[in-house]
């Protein structure tokens, strides 16, 4: 059986019981040699359609539309390229195909280097069969598949100890200096970006006993929207260190924002709390985020401090004002990030702010742990014959703590290990 004078497509056939789901292209300017391997392949197991082209550029094009995984036999002497040119420039174009180089008996070291260059085997063409070749062609497509799932393997390995680092970023250890205080952190990814994302938080007590509290959320999702969270809260944290005012934080973390954005439509809410040492208010300020929730013993409300403009939105023109929030005893504050109740609940519904207060109002009689941990579950489980939490979720419960009781900090219930 002959191919055609032109290039063009021939199918094996005839008894073929090897099905390999390739396309089968041969590059080779030598209608001798090609009319041979294609009567070999027609004589091999293989059921597979046969492209015949005289260039390399040729090549090119055709694999440019070939959606299907392709073997590619390889001559090494075209009219275009010729050596182990060929096959990086191949390979350049079209990484996924597997390569099988076609060489002269002379030529051993030349197939040898182009398998070191990339491709996933050689034949020397006089000594070709059609049971070398048929199994030539499925064992470079088993070895690329091998070698594509091995590199993926190798971005995962290398995106999850990323995105580890990222994670000992976001989700820090509240600074605090003694068991007067609690502050309770949960942070939970949405479904759709695993563990990066653009929620921050953190929590610190200076040495006059105030303690200062920050919840954040970037804009978008990813690696750049994490390393951007983790920026705004090391500047806000070193910001509170150094003794700055709690506006003069806002400003200083949106000229942070700015500065670090890789796109000019990137901006971030926040809400700040200082909670002042007598216990008997905390002073809010809010950048275009949520409200908050306040939990007088067994009652929570939702509290809607002024509202000030994201940052990032109009650089340098907002003017954000503090709202004094009084304390009542034994009360506690919780932040969050709107990933909470954003969620759907249904078709054309989210669960939503007054959904979020109604299941906060029902448990409230939970202690600081329970009640965040019952929050964040009942969100996703009523969002879960939707997708899920479509965003990102962090959550801050925050309060002073009675005599004798036991202080300190909790990060955990991260569903993630740190």
């Amino acid at each position: 059986m002959g191919l055609p004078e032109q290039s063009g497509v021939w199918r094996a056939g005839g008894g073929s019981v090897w099905d390999v789901d390739a396309a089968i292209l041969l590059i080779e300017d030598g209608s001798g040699d090609a009319v041979l391997i294609a009567e070999m392949l027609a004589d091999s197991e293989l059921d597979s359609g046969l492209t015949w082209c005289r260039t390399l550029a040729e090549a090119r094009r055709f694999l440019s539309t070939c959606r299907t995984p392709s073997c590619v036999l390889l001559d090494l002497h075209l009219p275009d390229v010729h050596g182990l040119d060929a096959v990086t420039q191949l390979l350049d174009s079209s990484p996924d195909a597997a390569i099988v180089v076609l060489t002269g008996r002379a030529e051993a070291d030349a197939g040898l280097s182009a398998v070191a260059a990339g491709a996933q085997d050689y034949l020397v063409k006089a000594r070709l069969d059609p049971e070398s070749l048929g199994r030539a062609v499925r064992y470079a497509l088993q070895r690329k598949q091998v070698e594509r799932a091995a590199a993926a393997l190798r971005v995962n390995r290398l995106t999850a100890q990323e995105n580890a680092r990222l994670e000992r970023g976001l989700l820090p250890v509240p600074l605090l200096l003694d068991g007067s205080f609690q502050a309770v952190a949960r942070y939970e990814p949405g479904r759709a970006h695993g563990l990066l994302s653009g929620d921050f938080y953190d929590v610190v007590q200076t040495a006059d006993g105030t303690v200062h509290a920050v919840i954040g959320d970037v804009s978008g999702h990813g690696a750049a929207e994490a390393a951007l969270g983790v920026c705004l809260r090391v500047a806000w944290r070193t910001a509170v260190l150094c003794g700055t005012d709690q506006r003069e934080q806002m400003g200083l973390l949106e000229q942070m924002l700015v500065a670090e954005r890789a796109d000019p439509r990137v901006f971030a809410t926040v809400n700040s709390l200082v909670f002042s040492p007598d216990r008997r208010q905390v002073r809010a300020l809010r950048a275009g985020h949520p409200g908050l929730l306040l939990r007088d013993g067994p009652d929570v409300r939702w509290i809607e401090p002024a509202h000030g403009m994201a940052l990032g939105l109009l650089p340098g023109t907002c003017r954000w004002t503090t709202t004094v929030v009084p304390l009542p005893v034994d009360s506690h504050i919780v932040m969050f990030t709107d990933g909470l109740f954003e969620g759907h609940t249904g078709p054309d519904t989210r669960l939503g702010e007054d959904g979020l207060l109604a299941m906060a109002q029902e448990s409230g009689t939970l202690p600081a742990r329970a009640f965040v941990d019952t929050l964040v579950a009942r969100a996703a489980h009523a969002a879960s014959p939707y997708g899920g939490l479509a965003d990102d979720v962090a959550v801050l419960h925050l309060g002073w703590l009675g005599d004798g009781a036991e202080g300190g900090s909790s990060a955990g219930s991260t569903s993630a290990a740190r």
